[in-house]
């Protein structure tokens, strides 16, 4: 017994220690995030555009590429490309991200959430 105490506290120790596991991001909690932030104004169906552009393939796509949708001009000759990397930056803050682009909207601050919406976009073809 006279190690029992040092060998518990090192594995509790250890486990402080360790780097948090990373949830897998879910493309179903995914679209939830998406109907609760997205819906009002994007689908992810081919060819339809609402207030904002479909975001059916927007994996890979050039900002500003949706044939039928007017875009601002900071969007439209940004170059953006929308992979993960893009894509969780401008869904943490789009107005930093694309200075001068219309979207209302002030991001998904919840870094789980905007993981699972890009999850989400990502399976939207």
């Amino acid at each position: 017994m006279k190690f029992a105490l040092p060998i518990a506290c090192a594995i509790g120790l250890a486990a402080v220690l360790a780097p948090a596991p990373t949830r897998a991001q879910s493309p179903e909690a995914g679209e939830k995030a998406f109907k609760k932030h997205c819906a009002a104004c994007h689908t992810v169906e081919a060819g339809k555009n609402r207030v904002g552009p479909s975001l059916h393939t927007i994996f890979g796509r050039t900002a500003g590429k949706v044939v039928g949708f007017k875009y601002s001009d900071a969007n439209a000759k940004s170059g953006a490309v929308f992979d993960e990397k893009f894509l969780n930056t401008y869904l943490t803050d789009p107005k930093a991200a694309m200075p001068g682009n219309k979207m209302v909207f002030v991001g998904v601050k919840n870094e789980q959430e905007r993981k699972n919406l890009i999850e989400y976009l990502r399976a939207a073809k």
